[in-house]
């Protein structure tokens, strides 16, 4: 079996952090968000994944020969010399995917985290005998998104409302679809929307179902949704396999920790943070809601909450972070420095304050 892997631009809305990396290479829980995906598609038997990319593919490749190996999966690119959308790619890797089994492949975006109920997803695809199945998943505030209207009974999905300004459901695609390789006959090599365009004529057709997701999900391509998935992954974490989750008299609620980071003396850590590998924490640090990537120093009596802190970063003593900071790789902040939301670009020291949420450059 098959996938392919919406992977797309510039990743601009996590900058700084897509300065240093490609988008789907920055982590998140402490693994390539990429990772995440592939790993849950190997699981469920799929042999060859393809990556739609159309901006730096030698490093993600390069990144990812190593897993190749480890997780004995292929994975190859796809590469768009212009922005093709979201179902354009699909018509330029139609080779790559189509083989002569006629096995549906699975096409994910690569922003998306879940618990990828994928098996599930293909009992549901082979249940209804349709041509395509997409994931789609409740939200409070159905507004802001394309909401899916289905017949609730056998998921045929009937038409998408773009950005409903009266209610008519709660239920929006959740970026993971099944899909048999007729759908490819559907689309044409140009710019083009596989929500907007593809989608509708295949429910016109009747052959188009969702499956309602169960468990979590969250689109982190941006770090206020960054934050919010990590609580829910570490949320689902705890259900799954809490042993992968720190103990101790310094933990409150959930921790992720590396075995290779050293964390000091009268810390308290949590909720809902990810503590990368070679990280140190020194005594006296207060971290909540936040992720320190690999390499990090936090000082004495740093205080960090609601932020990121990119690769190789420092954080002064008695330091204090919070309001969605983003620091990118080899920020140092000095001591006693207050940051308020400051989004700080790489290679930068930073000498006073950040009062309101800015852009350091």
């Amino acid at each position: 079996m098959k996938a392919l892997i919406l992977v797309g631009g510039f990743g601009t809305r996590l900058r700084p952090l897509t300065l240093s990396v490609p988008k789907p290479l920055v982590e998140f829980a402490n693994k390539p968000m990429i990772l995440h995906q592939i790993e849950a598609l190997k699981e469920i038997g799929v042999t060859e994944v393809v990556l739609a990319i159309n901006y730096q593919p030698e490093v993600m490749l390069n990144f990812l020969k190593e897993f190749e190996a480890k997780l004995g999966i292929k994975i190859t690119c796809s590469q768009e010399t212009e922005p093709l959308g979201t179902a354009g790619p699909l018509a330029l890797a139609r080779d790559k995917l189509i083989d002569d089994s006629g096995e549906p492949f699975f096409v994910l975006n690569s922003d998306v985290i879940s618990e990828y109920p994928l098996k599930e997803m293909i009992q549901f695809h082979k249940t209804h005998g349709g041509e395509a199945s997409i994931m789609v998943t409740k939200v409070d505030e159905p507004s802001k998104y394309g909401v899916v209207v289905m017949e609730e009974a056998t998921g045929e999905v009937e038409r998408f409302v773009e950005k409903p300004k009266i209610f008519v459901g709660n239920k929006i695609n959740a970026g993971i679809y099944l899909l048999n390789p007729s759908v490819l006959d559907r689309i044409e090599l140009r710019p083009t929307s596989i929500e907007k365009e593809v989608f509708p004529k295949i429910a016109a057709d009747k052959q188009l179902y969702a499956m309602v997701l169960p468990g979590f999900w969250m689109d982190i391509g941006q770090p206020r949704d960054y934050i919010t998935g990590l609580r829910l992954y570490l949320d689902s974490l705890r259900k799954k396999s809490s042993s992968r989750l720190a103990t101790g008299p310094h933990v409150v609620g959930n921790v992720l920790v590396d075995e290779t980071a050293k964390i000091g003396e009268g810390c308290l850590i949590g909720p809902d943070v990810a503590i990368g590998p070679g990280c140190v924490v020194e005594s006296g640090v207060r971290l909540s809601r936040c992720t320190v990537m690999r390499g990090v120093r936090i000082k004495k009596h740093a205080c960090i909450s609601s932020s990121i802190i990119g690769w190789h970063s420092t954080v002064g003593q008695w330091a204090r972070v919070e309001n969605m900071t983003i620091l990118g790789e080899d920020v140092h902040v000095c001591d006693e420095i207050y940051s308020n939301g400051g989004v700080v670009l790489p290679h930068k020291e930073i000498k006073s304050s950040i009062l309101k949420p800015e852009i350091v450059m």
